[in-house]
């Protein structure tokens, strides 16, 4: 069902605080502080705020060697209909099916419901994973959505003011977005939040049953022509874009 894919080894370095944290040892104003104290060694060396390191380097804390990280990897995977992003063994239409053939333990960033297809980042870069699903950094993914009926404009005005619906006891509200039809029952439609099943319920309310949805992109990232069930690596460029998420702020909460 998968073929085998070997993942290209890259160079990392990180500024010695981050390295820290993303070890687990502690987090990153923590390991400010024992640098500031004079707690931490490189390479034999008084570790310096402005220091760069690698699994190639080694690194100290009050004596004890920090244990070597394992090396970050990013892949983009055009899911077919009928995976489940699922963590299931059992289940043979897991994704989980995909993730143990990799040589290296990667997780999906988000998910993608078993009918829907498209993008999905498949990565162990936790911080960046938190960055990019947090609804308050407001990142963009744009979907292709076919529906069973012929659109009109009042359904894509309403669909781009935001839609309400409600589950149990919880009401939901999408916010403001794009949209833009493409044909007499299909339309894009680029979100900045990711509720369970949200463009579905968004048709739903106002009369219309989704018939199919892609997943196009995630912040930088484009499906493309990758074909359905296959995988690639990131280019440089993509890669720079995206690890430029981890200077940015933390939401306030």
């Amino acid at each position: 069902m998968y073929k085998a894919y070997t993942l290209t080894p890259r160079v990392t370095t990180q500024r010695l605080a981050k390295w820290i944290a993303q070890s687990g040892y502690c987090s990153r104003r923590a390991a400010e502080r024992l640098i500031s104290e004079g707690s931490v060694s490189c390479n034999g060396q008084l570790g310096k705020h402005t220091d760069l390191v690698g699994n190639a380097d080694t690194i100290t804390i009050a004596g004890k060697a920090l244990p070597a990280q394992a090396e970050h990897q990013y892949l983009l995977y055009h899911k077919p209909i009928g995976i489940d992003c699922n963590n299931r063994p059992s289940d043979p239409a897991s994704l989980y099916q995909l993730l143990k053939t990799l040589p290296q333990r990667l997780f999906a960033v988000g998910r993608l419901d078993k009918d829907s297809s498209g993008l999905l980042l498949l990565t162990n870069d936790g911080e960046l994973s938190q960055r990019l699903m947090h609804p308050d950094y407001y990142h963009e993914k744009t979907y292709q959505v076919d529906v069973d009926k012929d659109i009109n404009a009042e359904f894509i005005q309403k669909m781009a003011n935001g839609v309400s619906w409600r589950l149990g006891e919880t009401q939901y509200y999408s916010r403001p977005c794009l949209v833009q039809q493409t044909t007499t029952r299909q339309f894009n439609i680029t979100l900045t939040q990711g509720l369970h099943r949200q463009i579905r319920y968004m048709c739903k309310t106002l009369g219309y049953r989704v018939t199919a949805l892609q997943r196009l992109s995630l912040h930088n990232l484009q499906l493309g022509n990758l074909a359905a069930g296959e995988l690639r690596e990131l280019s440089v460029a993509e890669l720079t874009q995206l690890q430029a998420l981890s200077l940015l702020p933390q939401p306030k909460t």
